[in-house]
């Protein structure tokens, strides 16, 4: 079996592992990073996400590096695209002018400037980037790592990682179990967590949030581009969830915050929100007419969110079992929206929605990875709870502050339904903080976490998964084992010894990383 070794080694290529390597890389380690997938950068890219973000992301509130990403979308599109006059002038210019993202983009072009910003550190040999590369186990001795061991997928190569520290950026913190790393998975007890929102009985370590694979979809009138009928579609077509308004194949929702039932449209007009603009991703009249045929939209919608079971600490073939149906789930969408799909003007279906695999580099037509909207939580040092960062919990309209921080984060509690068919949780949170001791396990001292592993609960995980946070999460971990190489210290250390946490928080505030809020409301 070959060896390879490192500074640093990253498990997983998702956003976090890949602000990870750029911090790492930066600060002049040796990397190594693998990825399951062929495309590096995770939910921006493999998952098909358009970025989920706080009502403030171009002023302030994300990483110097983030805002470098994002401005790297936008130059991408303008050094390449054939704008009109008036995209191309406009500075926070939003490709597919989409509701839930001021920069909503299509994931190669994030692909593309990822790479651009990595480029660099691979073209000199600092980073190696493994792709379509897994975790298979990995050796230890007490308290420390000392080795994974990962697979190619293709070849089934092993291959031997070996390095001072590991980053697990996995999505589903895969290297947790492998290295016997202390964790939770699923729903705590409000008896042990004191959430309001937790579960009123025992934990639920198998009640998980729905995960969904995203598809990317244009249309063109006239033309008819339905796909063969899925094989599950029969099944699909007639699910209804007993805590849904409808059947899942509909235009069927609640808001979430208050559950009250709403109908969508497909389409803008006729006095419905449209999905087609929710997650698109290409507005054709930001660019020269006859550059592209119709606008592009990212069908990631309640109707294809999968709750029928969990694919983490399962065995491999109901792991496998559910990512195939909800693949099917996805797809049987898809072929209900081209010939069943209730239209305005009375008719049904919409044969010219065509189904956009090279959008997502696939060839099934369906994202690269699904969408993975919680993890395996290391057991941490600190554990973000409920009443640190909801708005109902906190008298003084402030999230809790950390002497600890590491980065800075927004968004709403927000949790999809779940596998144990519950449904969503959506409440208001404050500006929050990223504590330190949620990077630090209790017991193992040179794994961190650096994607959705921290140290928070299935509750507050509802609002520390989005894309900024998870970019933050990645280079505060990448920055922290490069830190703790450079001063010869473990990464507990840091936290424990103030004049350590003072440097290592200089650190971050001159690499641009903001550890705390102004005064600001909730969202």
């Amino acid at each position: 079996m070959k060896e390879m070794n490192a500074d640093i080694v990253i498990i997983g290529g998702s956003t976090g592992g890949c602000a990870a390597a750029l911090a790492a890389a930066k600060m002049g380690k040796r990397v190594i990073m693998t990825e399951e997938t062929v495309w590096i950068g995770g939910q921006l890219t493999s998952q098909a996400v358009p970025p989920d973000e706080h009502p403030w992301i171009e002023s302030f509130g994300c990483t110097r590096s983030y805002r470098q990403f994002r401005d790297g979308v936008r130059q991408y599109y303008r050094d390449h695209f054939p704008l009109t006059a008036e995209a191309r002038a406009t500075r926070h210019w939003n490709p597919g002018s989409a509701n839930v993202s001021r920069i909503s983009h299509e994931p190669r072009a994030a692909l593309a400037v990822i790479e651009q910003m990595l480029a660099p550190y691979i073209h000199s040999g600092r980073l190696t980037v493994l792709t379509r590369t897994q975790p298979e186990s990995a050796r230890t001795d007490g308290d420390e790592v000392r080795s994974v061991t990962v697979r190619h997928l293709d070849t089934g190569d092993r291959m031997e990682l070996t390095a001072p520290y590991y980053l697990d950026a996995t999505e589903c913190g895969d290297v947790l179990p492998l290295a016997g790393v202390e964790y939770v998975t699923g729903s705590e007890s409000k008896q042990d967590t004191g959430e309001p929102h937790a579960l009123d009985g025992p934990a639920d370590p198998m009640d998980m949030q729905a995960f969904t694979y995203c598809f990317a979809m244009d249309y063109l009138e006239g033309e008819d581009h339905t796909i063969d009928k899925p094989r599950d579609y029969d099944f699909w077509n007639s699910y209804k969830a007993d805590f849904w308004p409808d059947k899942q194949l509909s235009f069927a929702g609640v808001r979430p915050a208050t559950l009250e039932p709403v109908t969508y449209g497909l389409f803008p007009g006729g006095g419905k929100f449209p999905l087609w603009t929710y997650r698109r991703v290409i507005d054709k009249n930001h660019f020269v007419p006859g550059t592209f045929p119709g606008d592009i939209s990212i069908v990631n919608w309640p109707a294809n969110d999968y709750w029928l079971g969990p694919i983490i600490d399962v065995s491999p073939e109901e792991r496998q079992q559910h990512l195939e149906a909800a693949k099917q789930l996805s797809l049987s969408l898809l072929y209900w929206l081209q010939t069943e799909a209730p239209r305005p003007d009375g008719k049904q279906g919409y044969p010219g929605l065509r189904l956009r695999g090279d959008v997502t580099n696939s060839e099934d037509g369906l994202a690269l990875y699904p969408y993975i909207r919680e993890s395996r939580r290391i057991k941490a040092e600190f554990t973000v709870l409920e009443q640190h960062v909801s708005a109902a919990c906190r008298e003084d309209g402030r999230a809790a502050e950390f002497t600890d921080s590491v980065g800075i984060g927004c968004y709403r509690i927000d949790l999809h339904p779940s596998t144990a068919l519950r449904h969503y949780i959506d409440i208001s949170s404050l500006p929050f903080q990223i504590p330190l001791g949620s990077l630090l396990p209790i017991r193992v001292n040179n794994l961190l976490p650096a994607c959705k592993n921290l140290g928070v609960t299935h509750i507050t995980n509802g609002c520390y998964r989005l894309h900024p946070v998870e970019w933050n999460i990645g280079e505060a971990a990448g920055y922290l084992a490069a830190f703790s190489l450079d001063r010869k210290v473990q990464p507990r250390q840091v936290r424990s010894d103030s004049t350590l946490l003072e440097d290592y928080q200089r650190l971050l505030t001159a690499e641009g990383i903001e550890l705390a809020w102004p005064v600001i409301r909730a969202v």
